[in-house]
């Protein structure tokens, strides 16, 4: 079996090659060469996000909500965001643009994708010890999540919820150092840590070792009752969290956790719900068994993580309540069951992963069926960042067709975001967030595993 590889950051000798790329690459319909703007943006961090200004003539444009793709397509984007996109790509319309053209008339553009469901501090070689986390400083956290931020939005997912950390404050950080240019990444909401019960599926506990003194950042978010949970989700919303996660049943990557079995009540879901709600925020739910899923549903929780052990009653009262996704991870599995094992994972993640991958992909496929919505999550950090697209043939293979994945992964994701107002879709008003490939992911699903083309508010990350 091959090894998975992720791609590599982008160092800055390789942001001076892009950049080299771009200036042959972009052709000036009215502006001097002098005056493009991408070249130097690609020189170093740090940068100015969203600043871009940049016309791209997309060859084939799959938008994010139409449900055909487009041709010969221009996009405009100044400052940012898009202003416009005409059909027509013509020399007329591009020097009426009075932009510099990046030509990708033999590509098919998309919307940046979003995953909406990452790990973008931690990385699939600490599961083998999880006791390293507690060693680990911050500085090198840091460092990790820089490198996990540039694999995953070089990859072509420009967005991205982190939806749990096991140290409290490092996805905030990787998140404020994106946001202010000192790294390149996609556009992140950080949840913090994971609002769990002592030693559940979320909390940082193995069995047998002593932690060190200073280990309470490690259990942050853990609570026992409805009145505590809603006391840490406050502190959380206090601290920077974007959203909020609860870890609702058993995990498969936890110690003495089953997924199938509740870890969470309905009430200390529903009061994570209410301080989330109330401050404008959304709450993912961490529920592989039904059961937790039926009780995250009724409290209110927004998307529901994994599904693995969904039924037709998830799937019931889903349609019933409207205004709630599935995000289910139907790839990480194989991983697993093949890395995870060269890598001595503990044999009790392994069988836990063995009993859920396939029963969560045939509640993939009832799910689709019965129309519910479904967004693209694929709990990186259980497989190297960077390979987050492998996600897609699953997801085609198991009733999807390659546009509803697609828009799983752009317009719906967004959508349930709560930041469908700003990406999602290229369309006016929006920012400029876009990737293209060689081949048409219409036909061929798996050509998103290799993006040729990022584009983030306006500004290139990465050319052919």
């Amino acid at each position: 079996m091959p090894r998975h590889r992720a791609r590599l950051p982008l160092a800055p000798a390789v942001a001076l090659a892009f950049a080299a790329a771009a200036a042959a690459l972009l052709t000036s319909c009215a502006l001097p060469p002098q005056s493009l703007r991408v070249p130097v943006v690609l020189r170093q961090v740090p940068f100015t996000p969203d600043s871009g200004t940049l016309g791209v003539r997309c060859g084939r444009l799959i938008d994010g909500v139409g449900a055909t793709a487009r041709r010969n397509t221009l996009v405009i984007i100044r400052d940012g965001r898009i202003v416009s996109l005409t059909d027509d790509a013509g020399k007329q319309a591009a020097a009426n643009a009075l932009v510099p053209i990046l030509d990708l008339s033999d590509y098919t553009c998309l919307p940046g994708l979003i995953d909406m469901h990452t790990h973008l501090t931690d990385r699939p070689e600490d599961t083998s010890d999880l006791t390293v986390l507690f060693k680990r400083s911050d500085e090198e956290t840091m460092r990790l999540g820089k490198e996990n931020a540039a694999a995953t939005v070089l990859a072509g997912f420009t967005g991205a919820r982190n939806v749990g950390t096991y140290v409290m404050g490092t996805d905030y950080a990787l998140r404020d150092e994106i946001d202010k240019g000192r790294a390149i990444g996609p556009r992140i909401q950080a949840s913090g840590p994971y609002l769990t019960i002592e030693h559940g599926g979320g909390d940082l506990y193995v069995p047998g070792f002593k932690e060190p003194p200073d280990s309470a950042r490690f259990h942050a978010g853990v609570a026992h009752d409805p009145d505590e949970f809603r006391a840490r989700a406050q502190d959380l919303v206090n601290a920077g969290s974007d959203l909020l996660k609860v870890i609702a049943s058993g995990a498969v990557l936890a110690f003495d956790s089953e997924p199938g079995a509740p870890e969470m009540t309905q009430e200390d879901i529903a009061a994570v719900v209410e301080v989330a709600h109330a401050s404008g925020r959304k709450v993912a739910a961490h529920a592989h068994g039904e059961k937790s899923i039926l009780m995250a549903i009724a409290a209110g929780a927004d998307t529901i993580e994994h599904a693995s052990y969904l039924g037709d009653a998830g799937i019931a009262a889903a349609l019933k309540r409207g205004n709630v996704a599935f995000s289910m991870d139907v790839y990480n599995g194989d991983y697993i069951d093949t890395e995870g094992r060269r890598q001595h994972w503990p044999e009790e993640f392994l069988r836990k992963n063995v009993e859920t991958t396939e029963i969560q992909r045939q509640a993939f496929t009832k799910a689709v069926k019965a129309g519910v919505p479904i967004v693209f999550g694929t709990d990186s950090a259980v497989y190297p960042h960077g390979l987050n697209a492998r996600q897609f043939p699953i997801m085609v293979q198991r009733g999807m067709t390659p546009m509803q994945a697609i828009k799983a992964a752009t317009s719906v994701a967004a959508h349930y975001m709560g930041w469908d107002a700003d990406i999602g879709s290229l369309e006016p008003k929006k920012f400029g967030d876009l990737i293209a490939v060689k081949k048409d992911p219409l036909a061929d699903i798996s050509a998103l595993q290799d993006v040729a083309v990022v584009i983030k508010g306006g500004l290139p990350l990465k050319l052919p």
